[in-house]
């Protein structure tokens, strides 16, 4: 497949440009400054684009078939979030572009109290803004003409190794049998690059973990 990456430079990001290069992808890693990508590959190609500019998201999607947005903005920049959600809808509606999937948040994936993860009473106070952003731009994608597969992490994404092996759910967060929640970044590559492969959630969230 022909694959378009958003935010490739980020942690999420590079472990899925480096995860569909493995499953043989020609993958095009589209980020701000490219000088920021240190991999070098021969079905890697690396272009400028901003995001949060419809034009430049268009440039650089048109003639490709697949789009990935692992784009992430720090605590403080949540309103790029909803403004990504907004350029990546227009930007692929000018080209003629329609299959997007999103790495997306995990606040708003239900416990087993029924709450909101971002609302139960453990969440981390100073992630509540971002992690409402990411709710927030999950309801712009839900609203579009879109092909979309929105997938949410689990509550961790913690530095580990590729096994192939994790669960999947839909709105539900999941967790062990200790009461955590969490995926190696790798594997959560996997996990997007299956999707990828196999677009088994089309128009819906999903979310894995251990």
């Amino acid at each position: 497949m022909d694959v378009v990456v958003f935010g490739a430079s980020g942690r999420i990001g590079k472990a899925i440009v480096q995860e569909a290069l493995k499953r043989k992808h020609e993958v095009t890693a589209a980020v701000r400054n490219p000088e920021s990508i240190e991999l070098q590959h021969e079905r890697l190609q690396i272009v400028s684009a901003n995001i949060l500019d419809p034009a430049s998201v268009a440039a650089a999607v048109s003639g490709h078939g697949e789009i990935i947005s692992a784009f992430g903005p720090g605590s403080g920049q949540e309103n790029d979030l909803l403004r990504a959600a907004e350029s990546l809808l227009e930007g692929m509606q000018q080209a003629g572009v329609a299959r997007l999937i999103i790495v997306g948040g995990a606040g708003s994936l239900k416990t087993e109290s029924g709450e909101w993860l971002m609302d139960t009473p453990g969440f981390p106070e100073d992630f509540r803004p971002l992690a409402a952003a990411h709710a927030h731009a999950y309801e712009i994608y839900r609203g579009s003409e879109l092909d979309y597969t929105y997938i949410s992490p689990p509550a961790a994404i913690i530095s580990g190794r590729r096994t192939g092996m994790f669960r999947i759910g839909l709105d539900r967060l999941i967790t062990d049998e200790d009461g955590k929640s969490s995926i190696s970044v790798e594997d959560f590559a996997v996990a997007v690059v299956d999707e990828l492969e196999e677009g088994n959630f089309s128009r819906e969230r999903f979310t894995v973990a251990y």
